[in-house]
This record gives C-alpha cells, structure tokens and sequence, in this order.
C-alpha cells in the first residue's frame, strides 16, 4: 500500500493555516489587551514602587481585599461546590434554568449587581429587615464587601467544578456505589478527588476576581477607610489624589492576576472552566452523561472502592 505524498517529501504532516490578515487581526487583537498593560507598567516610578505600595492607606486597602477576599473564596468553596457537582451528576426539571442563575453574575454590570445585593440585604430588604431585628447590619459594612465578592466570583468556581466533572465522567463513581459504598463515602473518596482540579482552579480564580471586585462593593458596601475600601477602590481615589500611587497599586494588582492566571493554567484547570463553559452555553447535556448510562469499566469495577456498611 502505498501512502500519499507528503509536502516537499519531508514525511510531515502540514496543518491548515489562517490566512494573513486572520494572523494580522490576531496580532492586532493580541496587542490590543497588552498594549495598555504594558504602557501602564512605564507609567510606573519603580524607584518608590515600595514606598507607594506600602503606606498606610494603601496597606489598610490591601489587609482589607486580602483577607475579605479570601474569605469570600473560602464562601464560594462551600456554596459553588455542592450546585457544581449537583449541575454535572443531577438531572431535574429547570437544571438550565438554575445554569442560567449562575451564569448571572458574570454578564450582569457590576453597579446592577450591587444594587440587586443592597436591595436584598439593605435595611428595606427581606434578609437585610430579617437580620435586622437581630441587631445585624449587613450594607456598607465589611461583611457586605464579602457578600458583593462572593457573588461576582461564584460562577468561575461553579463552571470549573462542574466541567471537571463532566470531563472526568461518572463510572468511578458508579463502581463504588455497586459496591457497597454509601453516597457520603463516595463523594469523598471518588467524587472530591475527581474535582479537585477543577475545584483548585475556580477557588484560585474566584480568588483573583474578589480581589478586583470593584463595582457591586462601592454600590452595596461603600467606601470607607479600614472597613469597605478594598485595593480596587483605593485605586480609584488615589487616581485623582497620587497617581503615581494609583498606578503602583494597579501594577501590584495586575502581577497578583498574572501570577495566579499562570498557576491555573500550569495546573491544567482552564480545560475543566472551557468545559463548563461549553455545557452552559449550549445547555445540552454532554458526552459525561451518555457515559453515564454505560455499565462501569471493567478496571472501574475490579478496582477497590470504599465501603461503609455502617
């Protein structure tokens, strides 16, 4: 049998390429978003980088987004990860109805977000009156700044959870359940690992966005010095006050992007964000769950899986 000939008889196999001026609009496109990264990182006096950085107005904004940030990843965790797995493993009437919610906050402006969160959590709102008879108060307070964080970076870690899973498929799943194990022993031992990359990489990115949060925490939380003006919003005050300082923070806000977008992607976690993507937008069900109509694997079945008899 003989093979085709190949280009310029070099045995390789020549992919299509894009025309040129795809590539020029691409070079275009590409220098589009790092032109002003870069001219904004001239702009930066490098010599009083530290001192910029480091004051103390700037210090209270960067403990403040730091650790409200981080609390609201650790919030996103607890509720993002059960309506993941329940999105990739459930099937009930209204699922794309509820892909469609957490979609939300990712296209809804950010003032619309803030003001949705003032109107449920303000003091004429249903949980914000509730709480107050408790003597709780929830806008422009730092648990607001929380709340507004939350909300906005929620969807990165359900999309990326939810992806991972329907990726990876659910025969391991199916094979401890045949074995005797309970759903609790499951999700654990084959469901937590099986998401894990997915879970590490919307936590980091969920992260990434609390720490840009900027408008839904002016509109529902404010500004207040130590309590609400996370880094975002100092950014902004500081732009007519110092901008040489607006600009150093913005420098440190975008090497803590760029360092965390490279974990992510040196982690593997984007294919399981593209997944979920892909399934919200189509709102179809996806390749997992036709998988998870076949009988488990033969090495799924013959493999040990956890027991709990109790």
């Amino acid at each position: 049998m003989t093979r085709p000939p190949t280009p310029q008889g070099r045995g390789r196999v020549v992919g299509p390429r894009a025309p040129a001026w795809v590539l020029v609009l691409g070079a275009l496109g590409v220098a589009y978003l790092v032109l002003p990264v870069v001219v904004l990182a001239s702009r930066v006096r490098w010599g009083q980088f530290w001192s910029l950085v480091t004051d103390e107005s700037s210090r209270a904004a960067l403990r403040l987004s730091v650790e409200t940030a981080l609390v609201a990843t650790a919030v996103v965790i607890v509720l993002g990860v059960p309506v993941g797995v329940v999105l990739a493993r459930s099937r009930f009437w209204g699922k794309e109805v509820v892909r469609a919610v957490v979609l939300l906050p990712l296209v809804l402006p950010p003032v619309v977000s803030g003001l949705a969160l003032l109107a449920a959590f303000g003091r004429r709102g249903p949980v914000g009156e509730l709480l107050g008879h408790l003597g709780i108060t929830v806008a422009f307070s730092t648990t607001a700044v929380v709340i507004a964080q939350a909300f906005v970076a929620m969807p990165f870690l359900v999309l990326s959870v939810e992806g991972a899973l329907r990726v990876r498929g659910d025969r391991e799943e199916r094979a401890a359940a045949t074995l005797g194990a309970r759903p609790g022993r499951v999700f654990t031992h084959v469901t937590l690992p099986a998401m894990a990359p997915g879970l590490a990489a919307g936590a980091l990115l969920a992260l990434a966005r609390s720490l840009g949060e900027f408008g839904a925490t002016l509109t529902f939380a404010g500004s207040l010095q130590g309590v609400t003006r996370t880094l975002p919003l100092e950014v902004y005050l500081q732009r007519e006050v110092d901008p040489d300082a607006a600009v150093a923070l913005s420098m440190l806000l975008v090497g803590v992007a760029v360092v965390i977008v490279l974990v992510v992607y040196a982690a593997g976690g984007t294919s399981s964000l593209r997944a979920g993507v892909r399934t919200s937008l189509r709102g179809a069900e996806t390749s997992s769950d036709t998988l998870s109509d076949d009988p488990p694997s033969a090495h799924a079945a013959d493999a040990p899986a956890p027991k709990d008899r109790a």
